[in-house]
């Protein structure tokens, strides 16, 4: 079955919302990219009005900002935690608020590597 970005079929209460229409296209949800630490990798997709998303499906480089506001370019060398999920860590997928070890010191991803194709972060 396809995966939906529809409202729910269910009420908060329990009871049912009656389907007005089948699901569209565009409304179809996509897969994770589960951006990986490795050689950069891009990936770009045709979405609605014929524009152009690019996705990360795997990096090495961070750009690392300290608390003066200077950003620096770091390799990373692992994911050390991941609030959203322990298994992500695991695995080295690089998620926004994922912590990772770089050579400068440990990071805190700010941006979101599978939409916008971009590694960001902060020391901490």
């Amino acid at each position: 079955m396809a995966r939906s970005q529809l409202r729910s079929k269910k009420k908060v209460s329990g009871g049912r919302y009656h389907a007005a229409r089948s699901k569209k296209k565009n409304e179809l949800a996509g897969f994770p990219a589960l951006t990986k630490v490795e050689e950069r990798k891009v990936r770009t997709k045709r979405v609605l009005g014929g524009n152009n998303k690019s996705y990360l499906l795997s990096t090495k480089e961070i750009s690392v900002s300290d608390k003066k506001g200077k950003t620096v370019k770091a390799e990373i060398v692992n994911v050390v935690e991941n609030p959203a999920n322990p298994n992500l860590v695991r695995r080295n997928i690089l998620t926004r608020g994922a912590i990772v070890e770089t050579k400068l010191g440990k990071a805190k991803i700010t941006s979101r590597p599978g939409q916008e194709s971009t590694v960001n972060g902060v020391l901490i």
